[in-house]
């Protein structure tokens, strides 16, 4: 048989397709709160001008095809990122500063890997354009940690990392070979002792300082003996101070993957039963037409992370054939999901029913 959908695209059936839905709703509505208006551009742009705003290589992961209108080449969205800062930078340029935006939508990549075989899937995020400080950084990372709390999840983890650390020390008090910078990143990325003391030995302090946030933390400020990350440092121990509840934060200053194009500040988010982030953050910069940047900071969560953190369960009340139709509205005015029977032999059980309308109020079937 024909497959019914290529590889790495799925159907999200009943009830997870509700639960996405009112993951979603949740987070946008902790992004609203806070003053973080929505927008949504479209699913398709013209490919050299994403292209440029997803930066280098960005575009390798975005399908493309010929506009069959303009005769140009179009790509498909395969982050929302790039657009909302788009519109900033456009259609919202002339408005004061800081813009905050939020969005949540599809996203589509032309491949996908062996340990996130998806190809397409809901981002749903805030981006805080035309601000760089602890502030406008404390309210990014915050936003997101209520966002995951309304959303169900529990056992939160904040991960924080530096993305610009090796540029900063390479520039400064611990140069390397400029050919060599990339590959230094990468092991120290992958925590290679050994070929870290082959490349650039100063910087092997780097992977014990890793951990638990207060002592890594401590560890940095040991190794920093020339003072030049104290600023970074300083604005990773606000934001985190600034994070109240029941949340663990830990810090890897050299992680690297999925913050290629951060500046200064990145973050994971971690939440107890995923496999695997249900987001990332950080802070970074938005090219104007002009050739001028912005800084910006932002977050996006990836809803099918969170799935795991919705019950999905569903809880419907079946009102019998015959049943006044007064009966259900005042049933769904109280809250209930409520499923009509439509002729004498529908039952509760066909309608997957939790709960049978009887003599005006509502029982548990299994009672």
């Amino acid at each position: 048989m024909t497959p019914l959908l290529p590889q790495g695209f799925r159907d999200t059936l009943p009830p997870h397709a509700d639960a996405a839905g009112a993951v979603e709703a949740r987070v946008l509505d902790v992004a609203r709160s806070h003053g973080y208006e929505r927008a949504d551009p479209p699913l398709a742009e013209y490919a050299d001008g994403l292209g440029s705003r997803l930066k280098a290589g960005g575009l390798t992961d975005a399908v493309r095809f010929v506009d069959p209108v303009s005769q140009r080449t179009l790509a498909i969205r395969p982050d929302l990122t790039a657009q909302i800062a788009r519109i900033a930078a456009t259609r919202m340029g002339h408005h004061p500063r800081p813009v905050r935006l939020c969005y949540a939508g599809s996203v589509m990549k032309l491949r996908a890997s062996e340990l996130s075989p998806a190809r397409e899937w809901r981002q749903i995020g805030c981006e805080l354009v035309g601000l760089d400080s602890i502030p406008a950084a404390s309210e990014i990372v915050g936003v997101a940690v209520e966002a995951l709390i309304a959303a169900g999840a529990g056992g939160l983890s904040v991960d924080f990392t530096l993305p610009d650390l090796i540029d900063t020390l390479a520039a400064g008090p611990l140069p390397v070979d400029e050919a060599m910078i990339d590959l230094l990143r990468d092991r120290l990325d992958a925590k290679d002792a050994g070929a870290v003391a082959e490349i650039a030995p100063a910087y092997l302090p780097l992977i014990e300082a890793a951990g638990p946030f207060a002592a890594a933390l401590d560890r940095l400020r040991g190794f920093d003996a020339d003072g030049v990350l104290a600023s970074r440092l300083d604005a990773l121990a606000a934001i985190a101070a600034s994070l109240s509840g029941d949340v663990t934060l830990t810090l890897d200053p050299t992680e690297r993957h999925g913050f290629e194009y951060q500046s200064w500040l990145g973050f994971s988010l971690f939440v107890a039963g995923a496999a695997r982030e249900v987001g990332r953050g950080g802070t970074y910069t938005v090219m104007h037409e002009n050739g001028a940047e912005e800084p910006a900071t932002g977050f996006s969560l990836y809803a099918e992370a969170l799935l795991g953190q919705a019950t999905g369960a569903r809880r419907r009340l079946f009102m019998p054939y015959g049943t006044p139709p007064e009966a259900g509205a005042a049933m769904r005015a109280a809250g209930w999901v409520t499923v009509a029977g439509l002729d004498g032999g529908d039952t509760p059980a066909a309608q997957l029913a939790t709960h049978l309308w009887i003599g005006g109020e509502a029982r548990a079937l299994n009672d």
